[in-house]
């Protein structure tokens, strides 16, 4: 009984450790340098706009207007760590289609105020809000792209903000749940097995302690439940070589949307790649699926 005990007391104590860390690994992502303005190679004027998020977080953003504009804009979503910076290639593919792009940075990164990121909780409403700032300043469609934490806040994003006509999500995650137990197997080197047993406590006790530190319950940020809720129309996006998020996570999001989506699976694409493999395809595809989606839902 006392070895018993023992081991049950060590196994608890490493539980609450490795909760602390992986929460503090998710909610707190390192912040990356921002350059002083908009990469100059854009070649399109950009203006330093800032938003009030509804819990005061001051949300920074760059905007930038088409040289010849069609009437729509793009909201660019990054991921991770990462900036607007991140994703402002992208920015120069739409612009040269005459899109508008506003690329914020998310809350906890870059520029934006917020003490932790939430991987859409918050951050659905942030884009929401920035959607309705867009409203006097174009008078055709608003469009959401997003890859990897950013396109899983682009799908929650979705079935709340008006307005949206479509949405293009690269390597999105499903639930928070699911690509936790993708990082404590990716972390650990052990199956998926692991933290859906041995590692199971431990994973709820850090979305516990999100909950009762930050007020924060991550369990709540559910592409899944999102794209099953919305009906905008939905280009998922994934590779077969993306170790990082695995392709079955847009598959997922794929079933549960599928009468308002399409599922691009890209052969030989790493984690948010698509691009890379084929760079005139997704560009096809992507403003392809813009184009043909020309009113909101």
């Amino acid at each position: 009984m006392r070895l018993t005990g023992i081991v049950a007391g060590v196994y608890l104590i490493a539980s609450a450790t490795a909760a602390y860390e992986l929460a503090q690994v998710a909610l707190r992502p390192e912040r990356r340098a921002l350059p002083p303005a908009a990469p100059a190679w854009l070649h399109a004027p950009a203006d330093d706009v800032s938003l009030r998020a509804g819990d005061g977080a001051l949300l920074q953003a760059w905007y930038l207007g088409a040289a010849h504009p069609n009437g729509d804009v793009v909201i660019l979503l990054h991921g991770q760590a990462d900036t607007r910076e991140g994703v402002a290639g992208y920015a120069f593919t739409f612009l040269q289609h005459g899109y508008a792009v506003l690329l914020p940075d998310s809350r906890a990164h870059g520029a934006s105020g917020g003490n932790v990121a939430t991987y859409g909780v918050l951050e659905r409403d942030d884009v929401r809000r920035w959607a309705l700032w867009l409203r006097g300043k174009t008078p055709g469609c608003e469009y959401l792209f997003g890859e990897s934490m950013g396109a899983a806040i682009a799908i929650q994003a979705s079935a709340i903000a008006p307005g949206v006509c479509a949405v293009a999500a690269e390597s999105s995650f499903a639930t928070f749940r699911e690509i936790a137990n993708d990082r404590i197997s990716q972390i650990t080197g052990l199956g998926l097995w692991f933290p859906h047993t041995v590692a199971a406590p431990a994973r709820e006790l850090a979305l516990l302690y999100g909950a009762v530190r930050f007020h924060v319950n991550l369990a709540d940020a559910s592409p899944l439940r999102a794209i099953r809720a919305s009906r905008v129309p939905t280009l998922l996006i994934c590779g077969t070589a993306d170790t990082n998020i695995p392709m079955r996570h847009s598959v997922e999001l794929f079933d549960a949307g599928a009468s308002h989506s399409q599922l691009w699976i890209v052969e030989g694409a790493a984690h948010t790649g698509a691009a890379d493999v084929n760079p005139a395809e997704f560009e096809r595809r992507v403003v392809g699926w813009f184009q043909q989606h020309d009113q909101p839902r």
